[in-house]
């Protein structure tokens, strides 16, 4: 159960709709959210704190202490209190800059405006206002103020797009869907007041793509998972407007969970100026010793008759304990060999250094007219101590616009490079027989130039129709009509959309999806599909597939995935086309192209009922819900049949290799994360040169784990 109490650590969040009575008895944190570090009362004791962490800071503190001792003091103290007071005050006034900043940054969050169903009525609140269990409107290309469970949308059977660029910095659209229970209730104000579902769900997380929960109402449990949650940070899209219920608000949303707590950050020029800073010392208090030994000494011999710089009445003191003062009054009289006014000058180039980054115009971005801005003081040498790149592929380096451009079906190999200009005006011509109903920009750019293709889908080759119908059928893309008339698609993955628009150009176009049903048209024919069940991507599982039931009657399941996963879910009986296409994923990947394997499975009825039944089970469960899912999907996802594979391609950004080239003139060692095959990875390598023809060595390390890894690199040349 939950624990009521603020201060026990939360097992499980219970949420009523509408209800802030009953929410608040949990104490929920409010919506307000906190990104700065200091306010009026606490910016001074945290600030000097953290000042006196710095090495010189503290020595200046101690020496100015010392200063104040008469008997050991030959200096005033008002030459250390003055740099000492003029670098703290400097520091702390670029400190209280970039706070206040932060400050103004979270209060134009915190009164952004939203709004809320209070009282049976829309009102427009702050976000700051928002509390737990509220149900929230919002309207097309709004912010979405907290972490919500979508109810209802405008678009039909309760779908809505996000854009999610702040959360993951991914500019495609992501669709989530209302349950079918909730979507009923539409922008009908009174039946949304009405709504009394409990939510009982996971506690806050930063797990931006996971999410468990249950909701009950009417009598009824259904389950809830990341697809009906919009998080806080996202933008709604192409949705005139939808109505969410808040279950995770201001510092438990996802978002600021990711955000972490903002801490005092040292660069490593910082430490290494305290690290010097500490050996000077070292060496100032050795030359003190040594000097304070030859002043006992020296005085033990002679007598204090020569001592006029510090005064202490005669004979009272031995020579001994005259050498223990004298030691601090070196200490005193020696203090320059600390620089202070080092600290000074460094705090001084920082604060130019960032006006110079805001000025700089070969930073400035014209197409979205995006100047470069340094939004701290304190961290911009770092700059220029950068000795590792770590980089993503897709959308990094590579533009992120996928191009239909080979396949391999049933073993032969589709869409051949020609260099010959008059045969591509013969193979366009030989598309001219298949019409569509409905052309758009993405299918006027698309270009595949090979006629045997065309050939094999008019005389209607089985494999190669149900190849194009599964790209028709297995994908998450969404598809509207824009003012033009023009078919549309939304699609989550710039991948998914190459495949979905290849099979459109060559007969096969996605027309529509339901929550129950998908519509394509198959050669002019409109075909709706009964949808049974979708098995969604994830990293783990590296495919994504979807089980329909056709207009004859029969269940199919259609599979796509990475080929190192899916050819171990292959029958015993592919293996003369695994090897065949196995050659052709090579050669695609020899090419820079990224490759997905095609697969399918007929499905008896009986054997999917008994499955889609344990499916249901597995959902409504409260405890091990994804490892039971993920099993269920591993037991279905087997003894399938291959069907070939595709290629597209992703094209390199403009200026990626100029700038690979000039990070590796810099000796700056780039790392890249890619998901392609190797052979893949190796080619964007040498197109962006990265790697070289006059490297002499390639090394290629395919160790599993940490052990492998190890021998692996011992066997190196």
């Amino acid at each position: 159960m939950f624990c009521s109490e603020k201060k026990l650590r939360e097992v499980e969040r219970i949420v009523k709709a509408n209800d802030r009575e009953y929410n608040e008895k949990f104490q929920y944190a409010d919506n307000r959210i906190h990104t700065s570090k200091y306010n009026i009362l606490t910016f001074l004791p945290i600030n000097l704190f953290e000042q006196f962490q710095r090495v010189a800071n503290a020595y200046f503190l101690c020496l100015l202490i010392l200063q104040l001792i008469p008997e050991i003091s030959s200096l005033t103290w008002f030459t250390t209190i003055v740099p000492l007071v003029l670098v703290i005050t400097m520091t702390a006034v670029k400190d209280a800059t970039d706070d206040y900043f932060r400050h103004k940054s979270d209060n134009q969050v915190n009164n952004r405006q939203s709004e809320v169903l209070i009282n049976s009525k829309l009102q427009n609140e702050k976000w700051m206002n928002v509390k737990v269990g509220d149900i929230i409107k919002l309207e097309n290309n709004q912010f979405v103020a907290a972490d919500l469970l979508l109810l209802s949308s405008s678009e039909p059977h309760g779908l809505c797009y996000v854009e999610t660029a702040e959360l993951d910095g991914e500019t495609n659209l992501k669709v989530r869907h209302a349950l079918s229970v909730t979507s009923e209730l539409g922008a009908d104000i009174s039946r949304l007041a009405g709504f009394d579902g409990i939510v009982v769900c996971e506690v806050p997380n930063n797990k931006l793509d996971k999410f468990m929960g249950i909701l009950s109402w009417k009598d009824s449990k259904h389950s809830l998972n990341n697809e009906k949650i919009i998080l806080r940070g996202c933008i709604l899209r192409n949705t005139s407007w939808c109505f969410g219920m808040v279950i995770f608000a201001g510092p438990d949303t996802k978002l600021m969970q990711n955000s972490g707590k903002t801490k005092f950050k040292r660069t490593s020029i910082d430490r290494l100026m305290n690290t010097l800073v500490l050996w000077i010392f070292g060496f100032l208090i050795c030359l003190g010793i040594i000097l304070a030994i030859g002043n006992s000494i020296w005085e033990s011999q002679t007598g204090d008759q020569f001592r006029t710089f510090l005064f202490w009445n005669e004979g009272e003191k031995s020579s001994v304990f005259s050498g223990f003062l004298t030691f601090w009054s070196y200490i005193i009289i020696l203090n320059t060999v600390v620089p202070i006014s080092l600290y000074v000058s460094v705090e001084v180039i920082r604060l130019g250094h960032s006006y110079f980054i805001n000025w700089d115009r070969k930073m400035y971005y014209s197409r979205k007219a995006i100047p470069a801005v340094a939004r701290t003081t304190t961290l911009n040498e770092e700059l220029g101590q950068i000795e590792y790149i770590f980089s993503d592929k897709t959308g990094t380096l590579t533009q992120n616009i996928m191009t239909f451009k080979r396949c391999s079906i049933n073993g032969r190999i589709y869409g051949e490079v020609h260099d010959d200009l008059d045969q591509k005006t013969e193979i366009t011509q030989e598309k001219e027989p298949v019409d569509f109903s409905v052309k758009s920009q993405a299918d006027r750019e698309f270009q595949f130039f090979d006629h045997h293709l065309m050939e094999s889908i008019k005389m209607g080759d089985p494999k190669v129709h149900e190849f194009l119908r599964l790209l028709a059928l297995c994908h998450t893309v969404m598809s509207e009509e824009n003012s033009a008339g023009e078919l549309i698609y939304q699609v989550q993955s710039p991948d998914e959309g190459a495949l979905v628009t290849a099979a459109r150009n060559f007969g096969f176009i996605f027309k529509s999806r339901t929550p129950e049903t998908i519509t394509i048209e198959e050669l002019g024919t409109l075909v709706t599909y009964q949808l049974l069940a979708f098995l969604d991507f994830n990293n783990t599982r590296k495919r994504m597939s979807v089980i329909v039931r056709n207009p004859e009657g029969q269940i199919k399941l259609y599979s796509k995935g990475a080929d190192t996963i899916l050819f171990e879910k292959l029958h015993p009986s592919n293996e003369v086309l695994l090897s065949l296409t196995s050659d052709h994923l090579s050669e695609f990947a020899g090419e820079g192209l990224r490759t997905l394997a095609i697969a399918y499975r007929d499905l008896d009825d009986k054997y999917f009922k008994e499955w889609h039944k344990m499916l249901e089970d597995a959902n409504a469960a409260t405890e091990e819900r994804d490892e039971r899912i993920a099993g269920l999907y591993e037991e279905i996802e087997r003894d399938l049949m291959l069907l070939g594979a595709t290629a597209v391609e992703d094209k390199l950004q403009e200026g990626v290799i100029e700038t690979v080239t000039s990070l590796s003139l810099a000796n700056i060692k780039i790392w890249v994360l890619t998901g392609d095959k190797q052979e893949t990875a190796i080619n964007i390598g040498y197109a962006c040169n990265m790697l070289t023809d006059d490297m002499n060595d390639v090394f290629v390390i395919a160790g599993n784990n940490a052990v492998e890894v190890r021998e692996e690199l011992r066997l190196m040349p």
